[in-house]
């Protein structure tokens, strides 16, 4: 099943005159005048709609009222009261998908799809950084975006430091829960993670055609089952979700889509420090010692800075090295 925010559903346009009039009862009869659409349609639209969480009460002879609305992150619910330039312009959700990942890059290079959001209630092949198997539930927010970059080739790195920058700053304000930065990407809690990001870009002559930025956050997960079939991945450090109670998703992806585009813009102007500070305050990495797993193997001593391109300083003794791609052990 696929929904998205630009085809025209009538069971949306049903689900509008329930939100417009949550405090009264609305007649079958009368939303099929209006909508010109038959009583039977009118139900069926009924049934669709609680089958995506809305809970609706319904009285015979008297009509339906909107009870409460679905906890998923779908796609009108995502782009009402959304405060972004090109972020979520076109949002796709499914109920279930091999990767969102998979979907997003087959399309980024269409000229329309830039800022597009793909975003799936499960996957059944998660993937997280170096191709490792990442388990992705229901519960959790999967979702995958795609840019079509202004900004020279060489802050394509920094890119994943720009994106974990900004999941932290939405939970923080939408969620207020204390989170840290792991370098490269991870984003924990109580030094477990609750979020990663992964990158894929599409270069043409030295130049970025389209990115497409892939996000797996612990919303609502049991950590115990996850932590299960995932402990034997590599450098494994533990999973946490974020929250124990229903609630909707959607305020975490709209804010997260409104700090996303504005670490994109700082990136475009050039104001590289500002992520950069932004991303140390948060940092669990800097400043203590670690051992950083690389293909030309392990380099160990203090992580003191990352650089403008995203990349961890270590400092040993008087010598420094410089690490782009890696995995961190504290």
């Amino acid at each position: 099943m696929m929904l998205t925010s630009f085809d025209n559903f009538s069971f949306v346009k049903i689900l509008s005159f329930l939100k417009a009039h949550r405090s009264e009862f609305l007649s079958g009869q009368d939303m099929s005048d209006i909508l010109k659409i038959s009583r039977v349609a009118v139900w069926k639209d009924i049934k669709k709609i609680r089958s995506l969480g809305y809970k609706i009460e319904s009285k015979q002879n008297i009509g339906y009222r909107l009870v409460d609305s679905s906890k998923l992150p779908l796609p009108w619910e995502i782009k009402e009261d959304l405060n972004t330039e090109f972020l979520g312009n076109r949002i796709y959700y499914f109920n279930t998908i091999d990767t969102t990942q998979n979907f997003a890059m087959n399309i980024a290079s269409k000229k329309n799809e830039d800022g597009s959001v793909v975003i799936s209630k499960k996957q059944t092949g998660g993937k997280g950084r170096m191709n490792r198997k990442w388990k992705s539930p229901v519960g959790g927010i999967w979702m995958s975006i795609i840019i079509h970059p202004k900004f020279d080739i060489t802050y394509a790195t920094l890119v994943p430091i720009a994106t974990s920058l900004a999941i932290c700053i939405a939970i923080e304000k939408t969620l207020k829960i204390n989170t840290k930065l792991k370098w490269p990407n991870d984003v924990t809690v109580k030094g477990k993670k609750v979020a990663g990001v992964l990158i894929n870009a599409s270069m043409i002559s030295n130049q970025i055609e389209n990115m497409v930025l892939g996000i797996g956050i612990n919303f609502k997960i049991n950590p115990d089952e996850l932590k299960n079939s995932i402990k034997k991945t590599p450098n494994f450090y533990g999973v946490a979700t974020l929250v124990k109670k229903n609630q909707s998703m959607s305020p975490l992806v709209k804010q997260f889509l409104y700090e996303l585009e504005n670490v994109l813009q700082l990136i475009n102007s050039g104001q590289i420090k500002k992520i950069i500070n932004g991303w140390t305050k948060r940092s669990s990495t800097i400043g203590r010692n670690v051992s950083i797993i690389t293909n030309e193997g392990r380099i160990s001593g203090k992580a003191i800075r990352i650089d403008n391109e995203g990349g961890l300083i270590i400092s040993k003794g008087k010598k420094t090295d410089r690490v782009l791609v890696g995995d961190v052990k504290e």
